[in-house]
C-alpha cells in the first residue's frame, strides 16, 4: 500500500513541477513513507531520520518531510522530537504537498494530517516507480472498519471508503497499455470494497471480474481479505477467470478462538476453518498464505498450541510471522496489558518459523513433477543466466533464460525446490 501512496505522491509532486532526484544526495526533497503497522517499522524510520541528518549540515536548503501512518500516528510531535523533520503530512492529505513544502521552504511548521471520509485519489494518475515494468498495484479502497484490537490502522488511515470502479478499470487499462501483465488490486480489506451510485451496488466479486475481463493475458491479483468476508460468490468468480490468480491471503493471526475474541477479529477458529474449506472446493490447488501474531495480550501456552494446530491442518504455503508489538491508542492497549514477556513470544515466535518452515518446504515438494505457467518478472537474483518469475499460486520459480524475456509467459516443468524457490525448465 506504501508502494501505491509513494507513487500517488510521486504524481502530485511531477505535476508541481518536481523531478525524481538519481542520488539521495541530490535531492532538494526527501520524504520517507512511513508504516505505524509495528513498533520496529516506526523504529527503522527514526534511525532513518538520524542518518539523513549529514543532509541538512550540506545543504541547509534540504527539506525532509514524513508522511503516512507515522506522521499521521505521531503527527506535531515528531516536528518536536526530531529537528530534522520540516514537514509532516497524512494519508489522506498528498494533494496539499506542493502548498506545505512550499510553507516548509519558508521557514513555517507545515502539518495536514486531516482524515478524510472521501479521498481516494482516483482521478490521479500514480507515477510507476518500481522499474519492474511487469507489475504494478491499483488501490481500490482506502481506510479499514474493521476494529481489531491490536491495529492502528483505523486510526491512521480512517474509514472504509471504496473508490470508483470506472476509474479503477481506467487506471487497468493504462497499465496494460503500458505493457504491465499483472496488477494487485489493494484494500485494506478488499472483501469490504463497495461501491454504490444511482441505484447500482458494485461489490468486490463484480469489480474483480471486470478487471480480469481488461484482458485474458493480465494476471490479477488482491490483498488483503478477511476471514469473515471472503465469500463463496468471490470464490466462484476466481475460478471462473483462469488470469484471476490462485493465491488467497487470508490472516489467521492466532488459532485460538479466546484469543481471536480478544483482538476483536469477528470469527471463530472454526468458521476460519470452513473457509479454508471452501477455497479447497471451489479453488483447487489454490494456495493459502497467512499472518501470524505470537504472544498476544495473556497468551497462553494452550492458546500458542491452538495456533500450531491450526497452522498443521491449514498447511499454509507461506506466512507473515510477528510478535505482537503493542501500538498506542490501539483498543488492546487500553485495556489489555500486553503481559506475555519478551523471551517467551520470542520462543514462540521461533516455534510458529520452524513449523511454517517445514509447511513451506512440504508445499514446494508437492510441486515437483508439475508444470505451471510463469509469468517472468526479470532475472534471477543469482544468475542472468536463469530468469526468475511467478506461478499463479505466487510460488518464485527459476528457470534457465534461453530465448525467453521479461513479461512473457512460459510453461516450467518443476524439477527441483528449496524452502522458497521452485526450479525448473521451459518446456
Amino acid at each position: 500500500m506504501n508502494v501505491a501512496d509513494s507513487e500517488v505522491v510521486a504524481a502530485i509532486l511531477s505535476d508541481a513541477g518536481y523531478e525524481q532526484a538519481e542520488k539521495i544526495n541530490e535531492a532538494d526533497l526527501i520524504l520517507l513513507n512511513t508504516c505505524s503497522i509495528r513498533e520496529n517499522a516506526e523504529q527503522r524510520i527514526w534511525n532513518r531520520l538520524n542518518a539523513l541528518g549529514h543532509l541538512k549540515k550540506e545543504n541547509s536548503g534540504t527539506v525532509i518531510g514524513l508522511i503516512g501512518c507515522m506522521a499521521e500516528r505521531l503527527k506535531e510531535k515528531i516536528l518536536d522530537t526530531d529537528k530534522h523533520v520540516d514537514l509532516v503530512v497524512g494519508p489522506d492529505a498528498y494533494r496539499q504537498l506542493p502548498l506545505l513544502i512550499a510553507e516548509a521552504e519558508a521557514g513555517l511548521r507545515a502539518v495536514n494530517v486531516l482524515l478524510s471520509q472521501e479521498e481516494t485519489y482516483a482521478d490521479i494518475s500514480p507515477v510507476r516507480m518500481d522499474g519492474n515494468g511487469v507489475k504494478s498495484f491499483v488501490s481500490i479502497m482506502r481506510g479499514c472498519n474493521n476494529m481489531c484490537a491490536y491495529c492502528i490502522v483505523p486510526y491512521v488511515r480512517g474509514a472504509e471508503r471504496s473508490r470508483d470502479p470506472e476509474s479503477i478499470l481506467n487506471e487497468v487499462n493504462e497499465l496494460w497499455n503500458m505493457g504491465y501483465r499483472e496488477v494487485t488490486l489493494l484494500g485494506q480489506n478488499v472483501n469490504s470494497y463497495n461501491w454504490a451510485s444511482n441505484g447500482t451496488v458494485i461489490r468486490f466479486p463484480e469489480l474483480l471480474e471486470q478487471v480480469a475481463m481488461v484482458n485474458p493475458l493480465l494476471r490479477v491479483r488482491f490483498a488483503t481479505s478477511h476471514p469473515k468476508d471472503i465469500s463463496d460468490d468471490l470464490l466462484i468468480a476466481i475460478a471462473s477467470h483462469n488470469n484471476i490468480c490462485k493465491h488467497i491471503h487470508l490472516p489467521v493471526q492466532s488459532g485460538s478462538n479466546r484469543i481471536l475474541k480478544l483482538m476483536n477479529r469477528e470469527y471463530t477458529r472454526e468458521s476460519y476453518m470452513e473457509r479454508i474449506g471452501a477455497i479447497r472446493r471451489i479453488l483447487p490447488g489454490c494456495s493459502v498464505s497467512t499472518d501470524i501474531i505470537s504472544g498476544f495480550c495473556t497468551e497462553t501456552d494452550e492458546d500458542h498450541r491452538a495456533s500450531l494446530s491450526l497452522m498443521e491442518w491449514a498447511e499454509f504455503d507461506f506466512a507473515y510471522m510477528f510478535r505482537y508489538s503493542e501500538r498506542p491508542g490501539t483498543s488492546a492497549a487500553k485495556q489489555y496489558k500486553d503481559n506475555v514477556p519478551e523471551d517467551i513470544k520470542a520462543a514462540r515466535l521461533n516455534e510458529i518459523i520452524s513449523l511454517q518452515n517445514m509447511l513451506s518446504a512440504k508445499s514446494k515438494k508437492n510441486d515437483l513433477g508439475k508444470v505451471f505457467e510463469v509469468l517472468i518478472e526479470g532475472f534471477s537474483k543469482r544468475s542472468t543466466d536463469f530468469l526468475s518469475g511467478r506461478t499463479s499460486q505466487n510460488k518464485v520459480v527459476v528457470f534457465p533464460k534461453e530465448n525467453k524475456k521479461k513479461g512473457e509467459y512460459v510453461q516450467v516443468l518443476i524439477e527441483q525446490c528449496t524452502s522458497a524457490t521452485l526450479i525448473g525448465r521451459n518446456i
